[in-house]
């Protein structure tokens, strides 16, 4: 593979993650994410623990038209778990890749093998523009599947239910592109997102909570992201939370740089914050 195809590979404090362009080779995720390719579960697993490694789940994906474009692993201090980590891969199907298009739905599979996770399947979507990748809100089920019966042929099942609800996230994407935000909302939703980011300002406090202001977080990165609609205000606001690097000042006063979000779940949890947000804000403005 041309390293071209390559979009980012960084490694955080709370992960390690590789993306591309075009479908992941199964030595590029073991360079990246060794825990998808686990020998075997954790010792502290049971013997009720039933144990498929990841990566016989996403062959068999594979061949039914799921290819993964991006795998994170956490981290770990513990001595012996840094192979069984939580990990995440983040795969497109045959059928759902359209020419043209400025985003693409995924399907998102997290999982681990130290009990830290039961398999889960959540709904994405990509921005190639500025190759982030978003979690679907409230629009989509979760499904979770714990170690325990056939995992393999229920992920499947999961995720051609998944798939089958991307019209959904498609029609509530429209949406959002649809709607357009006057300065003040767009101050007040990146005011909200602060909050969900670094807590509310405390009554009394003389500094605010958040390292940087909510102007801040509306200043695109790119010629691209210029327009008022709700669809763009979430997404400046979603890539400047995630991956940081906004000069700012901490609660003591000190000149500091945004800290990028690392972690899977820490991950998950603001992406999908953020997305409900944006739902609340185009039922109000609807």
């Amino acid at each position: 593979m041309p390293s071209s195809s390559i979009l980012a590979v960084r490694f955080g404090r709370g992960s390690r993650m590789l993306q591309s362009a075009v479908p992941l080779a199964e030595d590029q995720m073991r360079a990246a994410a060794p825990s998808i390719f686990a020998a075997g579960k954790h010792c502290s697993r049971s013997d009720r623990y039933a144990y498929i490694p990841t990566i016989e789940v996403l062959r068999a994906l594979r061949m039914e038209g799921f290819e993964p474009f991006m795998v994170v692993q956490s981290a770990s201090r513990i001595a012996g778990k840094a192979e069984f980590t939580k990990h995440m891969i983040r795969m497109r199907h045959a059928g759902q890749l359209q020419q043209g298009k400025s985003e693409a739905n995924e399907i998102i599979l997290i999982n681990s093998h130290d009990g830290a996770s039961s398999y889960q399947l959540l709904a994405g979507v990509f921005r190639f523009v500025c190759c982030n990748g978003l979690v679907v809100g409230d629009v989509v089920e979760d499904i979770r599947i714990p170690h325990k019966g056939d995992i393999q042929g229920e992920v499947i099942e999961g995720a051609f239910r998944v798939l089958e609800d991307f019209e959904a996230v498609d029609a509530a994407l429209d949406d959002m592109k649809a709607v357009k935000l006057r300065a003040e909302e767009q101050q007040a939703f990146a005011t909200a997102a602060l909050a969900l980011r670094y807590g509310e300002q405390a009554a009394g406090a003389t500094t605010p909570a958040a390292p940087i202001t909510a102007q801040q977080l509306m200043q695109p990165r790119r010629m691209e992201d210029q327009d008022d609609s709700l669809w763009m205000s979430f997404q400046r606001a979603q890539e400047n939370l995630m991956r940081g690097g906004q000069p700012g000042r901490s609660t003591q006063g000190r000149r500091m740089h945004t800290r990028a979000v690392g972690g899977i779940d820490r991950g998950v949890q603001l992406n999908r914050a953020l997305w409900v947000l944006a739902e609340e804000m185009r039922r109000l403005k609807a």
